[in-house]
């Protein structure tokens, strides 16, 4: 995983107005809540004084106090009362835990996973995504690493196999390009899949013609993905990293024809359904994949449609290569 970055994490709802929230991501046990304002905090959920769980105590004016010996912990992490010390007596600096700066936006819980010294970047997100959708959402598990569920929805080689009854009916399994455009961290890709008649071969990019006229999709590294499936009807994903070999998927179906309360979420409803078919012909097969983890060395042969996961491989380790510490 690449420090420095925003990741994607929960949902917004998924950290009420009430009550602290104790979760596994990044491969880290994180205690978040809400304080009077509304604003998300996030620590890690370990007691410096005992090493108890602070999800398991309570969010006290605004802070979330651990349920052992009443420590409470302020957004930094900063323990800003020690009950059996007295209200009275100055915490020392030395009592606090690591925390990550926090964000609610877009529906979604992000935290900013690195160092307390770094610059923080604005919240990627995809423009399109921003106003004038609505959308729903479903919520599944994968025992793989994230970089593998990525993978799985930049393979446009796959989608005839695996969604043979699905998306991938007409037996198009002839990839032209992918085209592959790069704007600081978001991949663009275009391709064009074709049905094998026994003598069209694959087209290489530069032979692929008008972007405009071939079909694309998005990721913003590190963890959000983007398919264009029409001007008003859109596919996202976040890939929640939760540690080395475990990741916790956020699909959502977002459309903009339909604003009519009611119709809307009767489209929505639909369009989840439709997609958690999709995403669990996908689920079955990436499970199998071995190793759990991607990387850009690995022994696997790709051919010329996987273009797009080999330069999502190259980008991944540049920014750890940047952003992570050398051990």
């Amino acid at each position: 995983m690449i420090r420095n970055q925003w990741y994607a994490i929960l949902s917004s709802e998924e950290v009420p107005r009430q009550g602290l929230v104790g979760v596994t991501r990044m491969g880290e046990k994180l205690a978040l809540w809400r304080d009077e304002t509304g604003s998300v905090a996030c620590i890690i959920d370990q007691c410096c004084h005992r090493g108890a769980s602070i999800s398991a105590g309570k969010v006290v004016n605004g802070q979330a106090q651990c349920p052992f010996h009443g420590f409470e912990y302020d957004k930094q992490g900063k323990v800003k009362l020690i009950p059996a010390n007295g209200k009275a007596n100055e915490v020392a600096d030395r009592y606090r835990v690591q925390h990550y700066p926090a964000r609610d936006s877009y529906g979604l819980i992000w935290i900013f996973w690195g160092d307390q010294s770094a610059d923080i970047p604005e919240i990627p997100f995809f423009n399109d995504l921003k106003q004038g959708f609505y959308y729903t959402q479903i919520k599944d598990h994968w025992p793989v690493h994230y970089t593998r569920c990525i993978e799985n929805q930049m393979d446009v080689v796959h989608v005839p196999f695996v969604h043979h009854n699905t998306i991938g009916r007409g037996g198009k399994t002839i990839v032209y390009g992918p085209k592959v455009k790069w704007e600081g961290n978001k991949l663009t890709w275009y391709v064009k899949n074709v049905v094998d008649d026994g003598h069209t071969v694959a087209k290489p990019a530069k032979d692929m013609g008008s972007e405009d006229d071939l079909y694309s999709l998005e990721i913003i590294m590190p963890n959000i993905w983007h398919n264009i499936i029409a001007e008003k009807v859109r596919v996202f994903a976040a890939f929640a990293p939760v540690d080395e070999e475990n990741c916790m998927i956020y699909l959502r179906f977002y459309q903009s024809f339909m604003p009519v309360w009611g119709l809307r979420h009767l489209i929505g409803w639909v369009g989840r359904i439709y997609s958690s078919i999709i995403l669990n012909q996908d689920k079955q097969v990436v499970i199998t994949q071995l190793p759990k983890k991607s990387s850009l060395r690995m022994g696997e042969k790709l051919i010329p449609g996987d273009r797009p996961i080999a330069e999502f491989r190259r980008k991944n380790e540049q920014l750890m290569e940047e952003y992570n510490p050398k051990i």
